[in-house]
């Protein structure tokens, strides 16, 4: 419930700077000189930028979530029962060691996205967030391709 009003809220800030963005780019692309009007139309196109950037890290994280609820609701969300150091991190050695399960699974139904979700958090586990997005990437593209929303 926390995450969703922060969330909110930074999405809140981000209109009242799009309304203050679009405004300074019509008062810019309005205005006689050229260079003007070329910051004007930068003025436009960096906040479309943004927009496009947040729409799909929202779009990514409540798919996500809502794969993450339907494993829970089958029991097939990995165990959080790894080692931890004592400030709180997974032992690396045993989330690499863990990681070697949900590789094999990707590779014996890499048409699943249940087993590239599990690989996903996998990775993310063994501290390598690149690969933990790009299999959740993977993962959010099957079950769009199964027809899931």
């Amino acid at each position: 419930m926390k995450t969703k009003f922060w969330v909110g809220a930074i999405l809140l800030l981000f209109v009242f700077y799009l309304v203050a963005a679009f405004g300074s780019a019509v008062r810019f692309i309005t205005a006689e000189e050229p260079i003007a009007k070329v910051i004007g139309v930068a003025a436009l196109v960096i906040p479309l930028v943004g927009v496009w950037i947040l729409i799909r890290e929202v779009l990514f994280g409540s798919r996500t979530q809502k794969m993450a609820s339907i494993l829970a609701s089958e029991g097939l969300l990995p165990e959080d029962n790894l080692p931890r150091t004592p400030s709180g991190r997974i032992v690396k050695a045993a989330a690499d060691e863990d990681f070697v399960q949900y590789k094999e699974e990707v590779e014996a139904n890499p048409e699943s996205w249940k087993s590239w979700h599990r690989l996903a958090l996998a990775y993310d586990a063994a501290g390598d967030r690149r690969r933990a997005r790009e299999s959740m990437r993977k993962a959010i593209g099957l079950y769009l391709a199964a027809g899931k929303q």
